[in-house]
């Protein structure tokens, strides 16, 4: 599914304000920015991307990641 700019302006707002709420971001398992994520969704032609959210035992979301299920198809496994 392709998203047009407005969608790219949401979901960077939204990982804007989990950064400021100090939730961990990573991209394929490296710690990443909300301008970092955005510009792999968008130049990613044939990536699709997982989000995992981890939540804390307050129930608060501490860690968003965010995995590149294309390669692990690719791969033959399952992330």
């Amino acid at each position: 599914m392709k998203m047009d700019e407005t969608g790219y302006r949401d979901m960077f707002a939204e990982l804007e304000n989990y950064e400021k709420r100090g939730v961990d971001i990573s991209l394929d398992g490296c710690h990443a920015s909300a301008l970092q994520i955005i510009t792999a969704h968008m130049t990613k032609e044939e990536g699709t991307y997982m989000r995992d959210y981890v939540m804390g035992r307050d129930g608060n979301i501490e860690e968003l990641k965010f995995t590149d299920i294309n390669d692990y198809s690719r791969a033959g496994i399952t992330p």
